[in-house]
């Protein structure tokens, strides 16, 4: 991959979910290097800090809504610091914080034309309110994406339906809510999961994923670090056993450059708490090497 101008973009938000702790995430990404590493590889890196986010303790813990309020206006501000991002010519690298941060980067790669997604989570994230067993917003922000649940949550960057089924690609889903498992397979969305990935191999449900988005001159790809097996990836929000290993990851990760066509990059989810010497953010900087042009030989 040439040298891209990237701009490193912090949100460390932690109102999407129970587990306390990933917004640490984007520290513990820039304390593994992930600056050093893409300069390493020849790219520009502007680090813009992290954007302001209410401190949850000082919101009402007894909030019906699951701050949702505040969970829109942290995305709307992600929303249009991408959106400037790319005006700059810089790629936006956005470090969680938890998924639903989603829901403003993906508003802003959908603002500068067809987007393809490649989701790659453990979980669907597409929950509405109305079949979340948790209520938490992190479990909702692919099915907001795709105009379905709150309004609150829909308008992000403004009221409208972001993405179509078919521009969206979900790699190694294996824990679903019950509802959450009937609205995907309604849905239309390609939904690759562990299982695909054990029969057919990881190179082939690859070729598979990246067949579908072949229409699409750009990519934002959306890492949810739970995809990864917990005995890897161990500091992670919502661990789940079974995930992806190591190798299938990084493999990821390569086929994904070797299109040439990322155009934005989440990293989600890492709980420094949880974790054991930042192995997760060590690893998640691997993987963010090889989908930025680093290579075996």
């Amino acid at each position: 991959m040439a040298g891209r101008r990237v701009q490193i973009i912090g949100v460390p938000m932690d109102l999407g979910q129970s587990q306390r702790g990933v917004d640490l995430g984007p520290g513990a990404l820039r304390y593994a290097g992930l600056a050093t590493e893409l300069r390493r590889l020849g790219h520009e890196v502007v680090d813009a800090g992290n954007l302001p986010v209410p401190v949850r303790d000082s919101l009402d813990p007894a909030d019906p809504g699951r701050y949702r309020k505040a969970i829109r206006q942290v995305c709307d501000m992600l929303y249009r610091t991408c959106l400037q991002a790319r005006k700059d010519g810089r790629m936006p690298v956005v470090l969680g914080g938890d998924h639903s941060l989603a829901m403003g980067s993906v508003a802003g790669s959908s603002d500068a034309g067809r987007v393809g997604l490649l989701w790659i989570d453990a979980h669907g994230d597409f929950n509405t309110p109305a079949s979340s067993l948790s209520g938490n917003v992190h479990g909702m922000p692919l099915a907001a994406l795709l105009g379905e649940g709150d309004p609150e949550l829909v308008g992000i960057g403004g009221s409208r339906k972001r993405l179509r089924a078919e521009d969206v690609v979900l790699l190694g889903v294996r824990d679903l809510d019950p509802a959450e498992r009937e609205r995907l397979r309604a849905s239309g969305i390609c939904a690759l999961t562990m299982r695909d990935i054990d029969e057919r191999g990881m190179g082939q449900v690859m070729c598979e994923a990246l067949d579908r988005l072949a229409g699409y001159d750009r990519l934002h790809v959306s890492l949810d670090v739970d995809a990864i097996d917990p005995r890897e990836a161990p500091g992670v929000g919502t661990p789940v056993p079974g995930g992806l290993s190591y190798r299938e990851a990084q493999l990821v990760m390569e086929m994904i450059a070797d299109t040439g066509r990322l155009a934005a990059l989440d990293i989600v989810e890492i709980n420094p708490i949880l974790d054991d010497r930042n192995r997760t953010a060590r690893l998640a900087v691997s993987l963010t090497a090889s989908l930025f042009g680093k290579r075996i030989l």
